[in-house]
């Protein structure tokens, strides 16, 4: 759609749509604070979790003795004491945070990217394009570090953190030890990035739109960050849903519970797959999604730059020449 300069009562006024907005270019500056700000946000939200991620690596990997999230917790309080609540903090905090920006910054650059290819195509298409092509990376940063994670909260003998689990790691499987759970990590990763941001982009129109009923600019900072918020917990909430079965395929493979991906499948069972900890992913994934966005928008905002998420709708901009 291209803008466009139409008389209104006598004052001239500029049709702006989102797709021409788009092709002005961002400076590199923008990108560096979007991938900044991604490592920022996911590291400190992931770290502040560790606790609830512990709880659910230990019921997906051994879910004949934990069988519930009281239990787990009760369990591992008892046995191994309050400690046993923040092993894999580290590969949490850096890991995640290498993810969110190779996630947020990538995402951004495609987005622009992509929009400038596909000029006439639904936004929907360039949303989940740009968000597959960032999580590739993410997950390719991301993968050593969730090898070790994983490890370390589901045995507690095999490492303390990053600095031993590495060279143990390296030392018994060699490089491959560090990515024998990439393309589940994809298959987990893929699909929940792809509906996150679709789901938090459409989100943001539809709060604007239909319930806020402003402009974006027109609303105060406090606002668009309210927006924020109740767009990522919908995004995390959804996305959860849809990447649980691989997140339980990477928890056991990563714990050599089954040798393939086909023999982890039989093991668990496809309904279990679906079913197995996804109370608690829920209760661990949405809020680590809204204050994800929120820390992020909130750099961006300090930064000088807009909040993010696109208002589909053309702009009005009165007085434009």
């Amino acid at each position: 759609m291209r803008g466009a300069d139409v008389e209104v009562e006598g004052r001239s006024t500029s049709i702006i749509s989102v797709s021409e907005k788009l092709k002005a270019p961002y400076p590199y500056g923008y990108y560096g604070i979007c991938t900044v700000g991604g490592m920022l946000s996911a590291g400190t939200t992931h770290l502040a979790i560790t606790p609830l991620d512990v709880l659910k690596v230990n019921m997906q990997v051994h879910p004949v003795r934990y069988n519930s999230i009281s239990s787990c917790f009760t369990t591992l309080l008892r046995e191994q004491g309050p400690s046993a609540f923040w092993r894999g903090w580290a590969g949490k905090f850096f890991g995640y945070g290498v993810q969110g920006g190779c996630r947020f910054g990538l995402y951004e650059y495609f987005k622009r990217l992509y929009s400038d290819i596909f000029l006439d195509h639904n936004r929907s298409f360039i949303f989940f394009l740009s968000s597959a092509s960032a999580e590739v990376f993410a997950n390719i940063a991301l993968c050593p570090f969730e090898a070790i994670k994983v490890r370390v909260q589901a045995q507690p003998h095999f490492a303390k953190g990053l600095a031993d689990g590495f060279p143990k790691l390296y030392a018994s499987e060699g490089i491959h030890g560090f990515y024998r759970g990439l393309i589940p990590l994809w298959g987990r990763n893929l699909p929940f990035s792809m509906v996150m941001f679709s789901t938090f982009e459409h989100s943001v129109d539809f709060l604007y739109r239909k319930v806020v009923q402003k402009r974006k600019e027109d609303c105060s900072k406090g606002q668009q960050l309210g927006v924020t918020c109740l767009a990522g917990y919908a995004a995390g909430s959804v996305g959860s849903l849809i990447s649980n079965p691989a997140d339980n395929i990477v928890s056991s493979l990563y714990n050599k519970k089954a040798d393939s991906l086909i023999l982890v499948v039989k093991k668990i069972g496809l309904v279990n797959l679906f079913t197995r900890s996804l109370p608690i992913r829920i209760m661990l994934v949405g809020p680590a999604i809204t204050l994800q966005w929120l820390f992020y928008d909130t750099i961006k905002v300090l930064s000088g730059l807009p909040t993010s998420g696109e208002v589909a709708t053309d702009i009005q901009v009165e007085g434009a020449a």
